[in-house]
């Protein structure tokens, strides 16, 4: 988590780099996050019981945002 600023006082500069590695980290996993959530399933309440089963949507999800990745950088360097 980042520091928070203390009431009335500043961040030291140490303080505010961290913040900014920290942030940079957290886009990187909002992005994936939104990517996986492109399959309506993974947005979706799951009514699904079966054991396990929520387990190979969220990997299929995350395989098919992969795949999405990897053919985006394929196909934009052509």
């Amino acid at each position: 988590m980042p520091a928070k600023k203390p009431k009335g006082k500043s961040l030291s500069d140490t303080q505010k780099e961290e913040n900014k590695r920290i942030s940079g980290f957290r886009i990187l996993v909002e992005h994936a996050i939104g990517g996986a959530r492109k399959c309506h399933i993974v947005k979706e309440r799951f009514r699904c019981r079966k054991f396990g089963f929520d387990d190979l949507v969220m990997l299929i999800a995350c395989g098919l945002h992969n795949f999405r990745i990897s053919m985006s950088l394929i196909f934009n360097h052509v």
